[in-house]
């Protein structure tokens, strides 16, 4: 009597496998008797049709591999043909049943029974069409095994990965791993078969298996192929995206082993670095894991989720799930534990959040972090990491308390002066922009001075937009003090360049920001200094300037020309 287990399709590969002709033979037989006896059952009749029109199917799809020039090369129909011959093999007593004039067996066993079978078939007919598609079956064995040299063109490559991924999907355990592992070999060696994968690979497949059901060694082996892909192109990282494989690698970052989750963080931080991607993250529920993720992963996985957290936190309704869930004090503290790689990215990943509004400008003060990216700034030797963080403070300098705490900081301000004399010029740009809106001591303000000759020589670059102004305005800020004022005057090279900023002719410098900065110089009523300006020519410069009307010109001129009339005058009393 049959049973629905004994109609189960093997699963196991076949220790001694029968010459694939010979299979083929025992095959095309049963089909063909199956099909006569398809066509005079009695009994279930509906059902008989459909398994008809699949046998049907499955005929003309053995006539297309028998024709197929390599097909008994090819080492996967050893695992295909047994199991099809099986499942046919357990289907013609069936056959033989429904054909009497009057059916005595259980109705409902024989239902499930041709149930079974159906869709046994089903899986048949997938896999050998999968491997007709492939195009596999008309190379022989030995070139499909083979790896493709650094000098293979395209359509050799093309022509592997659709090998490897016919193996993937129809062969047992052994043919998956051995798939995954030629796979991961090409990812390896060769960085620019990562495009020809996402194009001729079926990366829906390879997603699947990342879920929890599959054997650990496939299922680890295909995270860190997703990982590889996803790391490597945008086009890649796009493909993954669009076949579902944020919301599997956010569960393993979740779920998974410490070694799963760290091929989980990176592959989710390349596929949030494309922003038409990150708006997922809060639809997959992935915030609340990627903050797990950097409270208590390994350091790698901190890295990959701070550099995840970074790149959605541009997307104004996951900012504001990221304070609601506690994000921040969780950045707070990595700016202290963290490595290098993951200040770096906290550091960028709180700028943003600093820059985008009050809400979380007030979390990350109510956090202390002020405090901590002031102290970050002594030791950082990043250029990349001191701009994310001065970004930060300035963001946070917007609030009375923070201008008070930045304000009394020597230190601060100390570093903020190094940074201006030898920062790049975008370090530069934002040590002068906070240091125009500090109240400094004139203490402090001494303290830097040897940064006012490097503040004149930002004033004549007109990119980035804004350092001129924010140059000129730290330097004016700088001059209410009176040593400042006379250490600049001695300085020949900068007064030279804002006598030439000063000059009409000279179109690159807004005339404002020269005459502010003059204009300051001379506060105080020094006769040193306008006699060193007027002996630089600056006179000529502010008369033309004044005659042009350009504003501020003629307060400068009126300062300098008191220098003039009190030499006249004192010759004259002289005399």
């Amino acid at each position: 009597m049959h049973t629905s287990e004994q109609l189960q399709t093997p699963t196991s590969e076949p220790s001694g496998p029968q010459p694939l002709q010979t299979l083929l033979d025992l095959i095309t037989t049963v089909l063909s008797l199956l099909l006569l006896s398809s066509l005079t059952v009695r009994s279930f009749v509906g059902r008989w049709q459909v398994l008809r029109s699949k046998l049907c199917t499955l005929q003309s799809s053995l006539s297309s591999i028998s024709e197929s020039p390599h097909w008994d090369d090819n080492s996967l129909l050893h695992t295909l043909f047994p199991s099809l011959l099986s499942t046919l093999q357990r289907l013609k007593p069936l056959s033989d049943q429904c054909t009497l004039s009057s059916f005595t067996g259980g109705k409902l066993l024989m239902q499930s029974d041709l149930d079974i079978a159906s869709s046994s078939l089903s899986t048949h007919l997938h896999d050998l069409d999968l491997l007709l598609r492939s195009g596999v079956l008309h190379q022989s064995n030995a070139i499909v095994l083979s790896h493709p040299g650094p000098g293979s063109d395209k359509d050799d490559l093309g022509f592997f990965i659709r090998d490897v991924f016919t193996r993937l999907q129809i062969g047992g355990i052994e043919f998956k791993k051995k798939a995954l592992e030629s796979l991961l070999q090409l990812l390896n060696k060769d960085e620019k078969s990562t495009a020809v994968v996402a194009k001729e690979g079926n990366i829906g497949y390879l997603i699947s298996l990342l879920e929890v059901n599959n054997q650990p060694l496939i299922r680890e082996q295909a995270i860190l192929a997703v990982s590889m892909l996803a790391s490597s192109s945008q086009d890649s990282r796009k493909i993954i995206f669009e076949e579902g494989g944020l919301g599997p690698l956010l569960r393993i970052l979740e779920t998974g082993s410490i070694s799963l989750k760290e091929k989980a963080a990176i592959a989710v931080e390349a596929i949030t670095a494309d922003p038409e991607n990150a708006w997922a993250i809060s639809a997959y529920g992935g915030v609340s894991a990627l903050i797990e993720a950097c409270r208590s992963g390994s350091q790698p996985i901190q890295t990959h989720a701070v550099g995840a957290l970074r790149n959605v936190a541009s997307v104004e309704d996951i900012r504001l799930a990221l304070g609601e869930e506690g994000a921040v004090p969780v950045l707070v503290q990595l700016l202290v534990s963290g490595n290098t790689a993951t200040q770096e990215k906290v550091a960028n990943c709180l700028s943003i959040l600093a820059s985008s509004g009050e809400y979380c400008r007030a979390l990350i003060i109510q956090e202390k972090g002020l405090p901590r990216l002031m102290h970050m700034i002594q030791d950082l030797s990043s250029s990349d990491t001191i701009e994310h963080v001065l970004r930060t403070i300035c963001s946070l300098s917007v609030t009375d308390s923070s201008l008070q705490i930045l304000s009394s900081s020597t230190t601060t301000i100390i570093q903020l002066g190094e940074f201006i004399k030898h920062g790049d010029m975008i370090l530069q740009q934002i040590s002068a922009s906070l240091l125009s809106k500090l109240s400094i001591s004139e203490g402090n303000k001494r303290a830097i001075s040897s940064c006012m000759g490097s503040l004149v020589k930002l004033m004549e670059s007109p990119k980035p937009v804004g350092l001129q102004d924010v140059a000129a305005q730290a330097i004016v800020s700088l001059l209410t003090v009176r040593s400042n004022r006379t250490e600049l005057a001695r300085d020949e090279k900068s007064v030279m360049r804002l006598v030439q900023m000063l000059d009409p002719k000279n179109d690159t410098v807004s005339k404002k920001y020269p005459l502010m900065v003059v204009t300051a110089l001379l506060a105080g009523g020094s006769g040193d200094c306008r006699k060193i300006l007027v002996a630089a020519g600056a006179n000529k410069h502010l008369q033309i300037l004044t005659e042009m009307e350009v504003a501020g010109a003629k307060k400068a001129l009126q300062r300098l020309a008191g220098f003039t009339l009190k030499s006249i005058f004192s010759r004259t009393w002289r005399e």
